[in-house]
């Protein structure tokens, strides 16, 4: 019988299945709370197993314009402190890769809820440009907007874990890239809060994303405009007696005719900055935004006019802003990885099985060779991005890594999607086979900033 991790934790006693030794470590922690989903029956109580029936709106019919969500008010609470951080992780001395054995747990659990409930509901949520609800709450029961946030802030995180979110975001990708961005939205805003935030940002915000009604956000770096460089941002932030007044239109907003709270760049006294925006604030407008991929995120486009913001709202500062654009092309970097490694899963038993002139395609070099490349890219693509991570998680200056790993995954992240469509051949242009959204979700990642965090 095969080794199943997620039973193996299970039955290792405890309250969650962990001794008190692995609840203290982070990856130990996350498993705890991922196997809430494990231990429950969630997905047939929601109904998820099998492509959501439920009518949704859907914006490539009828575009929206409405002001922003009539979210909660997040009670001004806390010091004024520099805040709580997740110490970095400590460095082993090893240029070893492998993930550890509770790494790899969390990544088996991860993967089982990416294939039995984000797969099958990927094609109709990228036709309604929505994620399902009851997907998005089971995400929610998993423990994914915590898992970047640190213990003493009521996330499951005890040290810098950026190693465990690239494995989460691959493994979520790997089921759809556009399900698994609307999953970790609201998370890529927790973990910056928990990261940069001050005592009384994290007083005021967190609390919400470790309870049980954990509000929509989204991290909005992106603009529409040609060119687009995060660090120049055309948003403009100008002071105003004790606060700050933003103005900009921002693109690339995961989920932002649902979303409470934005965490939003724009440029102050010329340098580019971080502010939390609710979403009730006068001033904010959500528009409609279908995009060619990752539609399932249901992407829209935020409109600032005159939005008054109180000084909580200046999150860290240019160091800050820098380090949360790196750390975001990262996550992206996984989500490539992810995906392409669901393009080579598809078409390695398809040109096994697809028969051309009396045998299989396979046995023709040409497309042998491309599924090797595809292979052999794929695997480049996972060293240069762990290796990052790795440097991200010990608190390392790991530019360098990340710049290289971006370059890679979004020219051959691009590449792959391209080569499953050909593998294919005519199935791969049509949606009868996921290739064709694959190949237009890797489109995204040289060109989408924000949005995801590690």
């Amino acid at each position: 019988m095969a080794f199943d991790p997620v039973k193996s934790v299970l039955s290792a006693g405890g309250k969650h299945g962990l001794s008190e030794n692995e609840k203290r470590d982070p990856i130990g922690l996350a498993v705890a709370a991922l196997n809430k989903f494990a231990q429950s029956d969630l997905i047939d109580r929601l109904g998820i197993r099998k492509t959501s029936e439920q009518t949704v709106f859907h914006v490539t019919s009828v575009g929206f314009k409405a002001a922003g969500a009539a979210g909660r008010t997040f009670a001004r609470a806390g010091g004024k402190g520099s805040g709580n951080r997740v110490p970095s992780a400590q460095p082993t001395g090893l240029f070893d890769l492998t993930p550890s054995e509770d790494e790899q747990m969390l990544v088996d659990v991860v993967t089982d809820f990416a294939d039995e409930v984000v797969r099958p509901a990927a094609a109709e949520a990228n036709e309604a440009c929505a994620a399902p609800d009851a997907l998005l709450k089971a995400s929610l029961e998993i423990g994914l907007p915590i898992l970047g946030v640190s213990e003493e802030l009521g996330g499951i995180a005890t040290e810098r874990s950026a190693v465990a979110g690239v494995l989460v975001h691959e493994a979520l990708s790997r089921g759809d890239m556009g399900l698994a961005v609307a999953s970790l939205a609201s998370g890529a805003v927790a973990t910056a809060l928990s990261l940069y935030g001050s005592d009384e940002q994290q007083s005021t915000y967190l609390p919400a994303f470790a309870g049980d009604d954990v509000p929509a956000a989204a991290l909005v770096l992106a603009e529409p405009a040609a060119l687009f460089d995060p660090l120049t941002p055309a948003t403009k932030a100008t002071r105003s007696g004790d606060g700050f007044v933003l103005n900009g239109v921002k693109s690339g907003v995961v989920r932002g005719d649902h979303a409470e709270l934005f965490l939003v760049g724009a440029e102050l006294d010329g340098k580019p900055q971080l502010f939390l925006v609710e979403s009730k604030t006068a001033g904010v407008t959500v528009e409609s935004d279908p995009s060619m991929g990752v539609r399932a995120a249901g992407l829209t486009r935020l409109v600032l006019r005159d939005v008054a913001l109180e000084q909580i709202a200046l999150v860290g500062d240019e160091a800050t802003y820098r380090e949360v654009v790196q750390n975001s092309r990262l996550a992206w970097c996984a989500l490539a990885i992810g995906t392409s490694q669901a393009v080579l899963d598809y078409v390695t038993p398809y040109v096994k099985t697809r028969e051309a002139f009396g045998e299989p395609i396979a046995h023709r070099q040409s497309v042998a060779f491309m599924v090797a490349n595809i292979a052999i890219e794929l695997q480049g693509m996972r060293l240069v991005t762990y290796k990052a991570a790795a440097r991200v998680a010990q608190g390392k200056d790991a530019s360098r890594e990340i710049a290289l790993a971006r370059r890679l995954c979004a020219e051959r992240g691009m590449g792959i999607g391209n080569d499953g469509v050909q593998l294919l051949g005519g199935h791969g242009f049509v949606k009868e086979h996921p290739v064709e959204r694959w190949y237009r979700d890797l489109r995204a990642i040289g060109l989408m900033e924000g949005a995801v965090l590690v």
